[in-house]
């Protein structure tokens, strides 16, 4: 299911005075629910194992990848907007959507990010030139993660 679908279901949740709603497409699922529950949630998973300091925290330095955003050059950052695999094209012998110098309109396909077996179109949001391509095909890209730089 598209992310738009389900940003306009919840904008539907929230207009109307329903407390959940359910949509079934096909094998697709999507149920959201507004409010807090009656009843106290159970635990039924093993507790949290403590978590590892923050880099840095003991005198290391940080990975290049966190350095990163720094040597990214100014520009609209387009950023994914889920966790999911980053595809250039359609298909593994298709052009790249987009390159480096690129033109691109608003609305036009930048890339396809697979989500559950899903692939969702990501376009643009602003008009202009494609200066950066920050994500390489078939790895893996976070939630916010800058994806192109359009100038």
């Amino acid at each position: 299911m598209d992310i738009r679908k389900i940003k306009k279901l919840i904008e539907l949740l929230e207009e109307s005075g329903l407390t959940e709603i359910e949509i079934v497409e096909g094998e697709e699922s999507v149920r959201l629910t507004r409010g807090g529950s009656t009843t106290a949630p159970v635990q039924t998973s093993d507790p949290v194992p403590p978590q590892a300091p923050p880099p840095g925290a003991s005198g290391e330095t940080l990975p290049p990848a966190l350095d990163e955003e720094e040597s990214i050059p100014d520009g609209e950052l387009v950023r994914a907007p889920m966790v999911g695999t980053f595809y250039a094209s359609s298909s593994p012998e298709a052009e790249p959507f987009v390159g480096m110098g690129q033109k691109v309109a608003v609305g036009d396909t930048l890339c396809i990010i697979e989500a559950m077996k899903m692939f969702n179109q990501i376009e643009a949001d602003v008009a202009g030139t494609v200066v950066a391509v920050l994500a390489e095909n078939g790895q893996p890209v976070e939630f916010d993660q800058p994806l192109f730089v359009i100038r």
